[in-house]
């Protein structure tokens, strides 16, 4: 009999942690009332021990795993609604609806079916899947992603071509939060090839922190599963100044149609404006371009090309191309005085070299045309030739 009361005081559910640990000590009181009278003076000293003993545990614990702790804990809506319901079961009260993005306070859970009683800003309290909602760590982790790359250049501008998920860390199965709706643009800031058969990458946690270094076991478990399949994930921020990674698949390159249609089979990754010309009453803009052969590769670029505006021929023209480059982004603008020249554009190409190094290359653009500009004690490189032994890297051409 002791025990059972023990059982009923420990797993009894209420809908507060505040009415829990009040009915605890409810019931405790009404029991040892109702049962005192049949035991002996010596067991009843026991047993109310016994009862106030269970009673005092639910109070320090905060009723238990399924129940709310004095400490506050806090999720966030990762689906673009979701509704509150009065209990879980098949028919059920709506209480309320938390949206995308919102903040609301966990008032209990229920391990054995994945729900959580939450507060909404609102006040609303009901029962919500967890499933719908992202931990306080990938909301830390985001506010870090946005602090970071508030100021850093966006590498090319892009738009959704439906609604898409914004991902902690790159990869299909990683935690995300924020939704952006179809047609949204959206900076390109970093790329990340990822193999989709690969287990999810995980946020770092500062008490259990991973092995950098797996052992050799795990490594030939990890090499047996099925074959790689890399593809790419950038890096964006909206005009919310909300940062996080999404599928690259997911997102259209915004560039003009002019430039697009010399993409020749290649895919272009990013493009920047060097210059604009005067050709009549219009101001026509002349671009560096980057392509690559397939998304997942190594390298984000392997090709770059200059497009010059012909005002006689009111057509765009290749003005220099280079093949052959493991190229890393981002890249970088600007001006520099060259004495006679006066004072030109450039931009900074950085490139992988055999022993994994990152080698910066600075070209000038005085139009149309476009020069390597050597470091001290730099060599020219050797000069690429295409059959017939034309050079496949400077001088003016058709796209």
């Amino acid at each position: 009999m002791h025990r059972l009361m023990l059982t009923q005081l420990t797993h009894y559910q209420g809908h507060t942690c505040l009415a829990r640990r009040q009915a605890a000590i409810f019931v405790g009181i009404r029991a040892m009332q109702k049962f005192t009278g049949f035991l002996p003076t010596h067991k009843n000293a026991r047993l109310a021990a016994l009862i106030f003993a269970a009673a005092g545990l639910c109070l320090l614990a905060g009723c238990g795993k399924g129940g709310l702790s004095d400490r506050a804990e806090y999720a966030y809506v990762a689906v673009t609604e979701a509704g509150l319901r009065d209990h879980v079961a098949t028919f059920y009260n709506k209480t309320g609806v938390v949206h995308n993005g919102e903040r609301v306070q966990i008032l209990e859970r229920m391990q054995s079916k994945r729900f959580l009683r939450v507060r909404s800003p609102r006040g609303e309290e009901g029962w919500v899947q967890e499933r719908y909602l992202a931990d306080q760590q990938t909301f830390d982790e985001f506010q870090r992603l946005a602090e970071h790359f508030k100021t850093a250049p966006a590498q090319a501008t892009a738009t959704t071509e439906e609604q898409v998920k914004v991902h902690v860390l790159p990869g299909r199965k990683t935690g995300y939060l924020y939704l952006l709706n179809e047609k949204t643009k959206v900076d390109l800031l970093q790329r990340q090839a990822v193999d989709r058969n690969a287990p999810p990458l995980q946020l770092k946690d500062e008490k259990k922190e991973a092995d950098e270094n797996p052992d050799e076991d795990k490594v030939k478990s990890d090499s047996a599963g099925p074959p790689a399949v890399r593809e790419d994930w950038w890096l964006v921020r909206d005009a919310q100044m909300r940062v996080g990674w999404v599928l690259g698949r997911a997102l259209y390159l915004v560039i003009p149609d002019e430039i697009a249609q010399y993409s020749e089979g290649q895919r272009i990754v990013a493009a920047y404006q060097l210059d604009e010309v005067q050709d009549g009453d219009k101001k026509v803009p002349e671009y560096l371009v980057l392509f690559t052969e397939k998304e997942g590769q190594p390298y984000d670029f392997s090709q770059a090309r200059v497009f010059t505006w012909n005002a006689r021929k009111h057509r765009y023209e290749t003005a220099y191309r280079e093949r052959g480059l493991a190229g890393v982004l981002p890249v970088t603008l600007g001006r520099q005085n060259f004495e006679k020249e006066g004072t030109l554009r450039t931009f900074v190409l950085r490139t992988k070299e055999d022993d994994g190094s990152v080698r910066e290359r600075t070209y000038k653009f005085n139009p149309p045309l476009v020069h390597r500009v050597l470091a001290p004690g730099e060599e020219p490189p050797a000069p690429r030739h295409r059959k017939g032994g034309k050079s496949s890297s400077k001088g003016k051409s058709k796209p």
